[in-house]
């Protein structure tokens, strides 16, 4: 070995006095090189003087302390699992009551779900009557609006307006609403910056 600076882990072996595969060798070079010796004194010293430190042990309510400031990483398959064992009962009769209506349940949905599968021509025309009762509300739900918004002279305008004017009140609208998302992102922007 050359003169050379120990290695930490060189100065953990030395200062814990191993006696094992190149103990030898690492002493003799030690005694060799006064820099090293210089290093081992330093290490020792700093070894003794918390080594004379007194010990104390923290007190029983310190790891909850610490650990309620962790924020730990839960897996979401994980805190899906604990949010579900809330619902499961603890009593063994209380949790073959609800195995039972789970079982029930999924024999209701998956014979429904047959069912469909074999009528699937009464499915489809259930499916339009909804639709078609859905879009006839929406239809009425906003000629009432905008009965109550514009007024009957104001339906009949828009009703009767020219496509060119349909573009013009869209292109309205939505440059109306972008300048208002644009001013209140300024103003969050602002008040952020303040705060």
């Amino acid at each position: 070995m050359t003169n050379r600076p120990l290695r930490p882990d060189e100065i953990e072996l030395l200062l814990d006095g191993e006696d094992g595969f190149g103990m030898a060798e690492l002493r003799a070079a030690l005694r060799r090189n006064p820099a090293a010796q210089a290093e081992l004194r330093r290490s020792r010293a700093v070894v003794d003087a918390l080594e004379a430190l007194p010990h104390f042990s923290p007190s029983p309510l310190f790891a909850d302390r610490v650990m309620a400031n962790v924020q730990v990483f839960e897996p979401w398959h994980v805190a899906a699992l604990d949010y579900a064992r809330r619902f499961v009962p603890q009593s063994r009769p209380a949790r073959v009551m609800a195995g039972a209506l789970a079982a029930a349940s999924a024999a209701v949905f998956v014979g429904g779900g047959y069912w469909l599968l074999e009528r699937a021509d009464i499915a489809v025309l259930l499916t339009q009557l909804g639709f078609e009762q859905f879009r006839s509300a929406v239809l009425n739900a906003g000629t009432d609006m905008s009965r109550q918004l514009l007024g009957e002279r104001g339906v009949a305008l828009v009703r009767d307006a020219a496509p060119s004017t349909w573009v013009a009140l869209t292109g309205g609208f939505v440059s109306a609403v972008g300048a208002g998302v644009l001013a209140l992102r300024r103003l969050s922007m602002a008040a952020s910056r303040r705060g």
